[in-house]
């Protein structure tokens, strides 16, 4: 919906992007803003934007109730949640739901299966049918909400890989509802260590690193999840070289669903922004995942993830790490993280394979 910039608040979705008088975007699509943004907006005299119907903490933006004031009529729908619910809303009402059922499984309250279904399975659905707005949810994260958001964001990219990989429907189920459900033992450790803001000690790391064997025991007993996928939930930070753990289990010990739990989970990890790191790029990601990290991850796992990024980026805008704004034009097979650009300023036609010590540092 279109919303005068005064009555923006702190939690506010982009949903489209931001232009002033570049050729490039002041603030990009899905971009969750803060009191900062808002004052950049008008110092670049916006007027208005659009914005999710939906606040990042999953409630519903309300910018009448916010300022007390009436909803302008220029400002869009006079009811805002008149019309289809968009991915994104759908995405936001499901994390806020994984969030209320993490709070019971930390006052010790076994999973409820059937509601775990209900939040996924309907998401995972429009996922399917809208897999572009998939690869980029890791914009939505933020510190606060990031592990709820981050459980169902893997539960979604875990389904996507596994329907690419050719899995009978049945199986692409599991994959997502065992993506959805990995880090649910995380609800077994300290609070204080899951909100701390600074470095964990070795002991505490220790303990996070625990989080498998207790997500396992949680879903041990769950009859609407099968075998594979509940060996998958234990083995998820498995490595096929046997650097992962909790049981250093090499490759051809791991299960197929823990493979693609492990690309997901990670690629989501990598691409959010966390308290210790920087966001990256989609682009950026894959190929610190097939080059830093080669021989920890399934190449057809992370090949089926490829190609989805790859298939949703042509015509993108993109920023490089040098600072220079252009379009994606084409990949290649042999170098998908690395395809031609046409840079916007000079229109020159740049080879990213060529030019390895540039990389793509943020996709508008």
């Amino acid at each position: 919906m279109l919303v005068k910039i005064d009555y923006l608040i702190e939690g506010c979705i982009v949903a489209e992007d931001v232009f002033g008088k570049t050729s490039y975007p002041i603030i990009r699509k899905n971009t969750v803003l803060t009191n900062q943004l808002i004052d950049t907006l008008n110092l670049f005299l916006i007027k208005s934007i659009e914005v999710e119907k939906t606040l990042v903490n999953g409630s519903p933006f309300l910018p009448a109730d916010a300022l007390q004031g009436e909803f302008p009529k220029e400002a869009g729908d006079d009811n805002p949640f008149v019309g289809e619910i968009g991915f994104t809303q759908l995405f936001l009402h499901a994390s806020q739901e994984y969030f209320k059922q993490f709070q019971l499984w930390q006052s010790g309250m076994p999973i409820d299966m059937a509601k775990m279904r209900l939040i996924l399975l309907p998401l995972l659905k429009e996922a399917m049918r809208k897999s572009g707005e998939l690869f980029s949810l890791h914009h939505l994260s933020n510190n606060e909400r990031y592990p709820y958001q981050h459980a169902v964001a893997v539960g979604l990219l875990c389904g996507y890989i596994a329907d690419k990989l050719k899995y009978p429907k049945g199986d692409i189920i599991q994959a997502a509802l065992a993506g959805i459900l990995a880090d649910c033992g995380m609800a077994k450790i300290n609070p204080r260590m899951l909100q701390k803001k600074a470095a964990l000690s070795i002991q505490e790391f220790a303990e996070i690193k625990n989080h498998p064997k207790y997500s396992y025991q949680m879903v041990h007993d769950l009859p609407l999840l099968r075998e594979g996928a509940k060996i998958a939930v234990l083995q998820h930070h498995e490595r096929l070289d046997g650097s992962g753990y909790p049981l250093s289990l090499k490759s051809n010990m791991i299960h197929p669903i823990a493979k693609i739990i492990a690309v997901a989970d990670t690629y989501h990890a990598m691409t959010s922004e966390r308290l210790y790191r920087q966001k990256q790029s989609s682009f950026r990601v894959l190929e610190l995942m097939k080059q830093d990290h080669f021989g920890k991850f399934d190449l057809a796992a992370l090949q089926a993830l490829s190609s989805g990024i790859i298939n949703f980026s042509i015509g993108s805008k993109v920023k490089l790490s040098n600072g220079l704004f252009g379009e994606v034009l084409y990949f290649s097979d042999k170098s998908p993280a690395r395809p031609l650009i046409k840079l916007f300023d000079t229109e020159e036609i740049l080879n990213l394979e060529e030019n390895r010590d540039l990389y793509i540092d943020e996709i508008f």
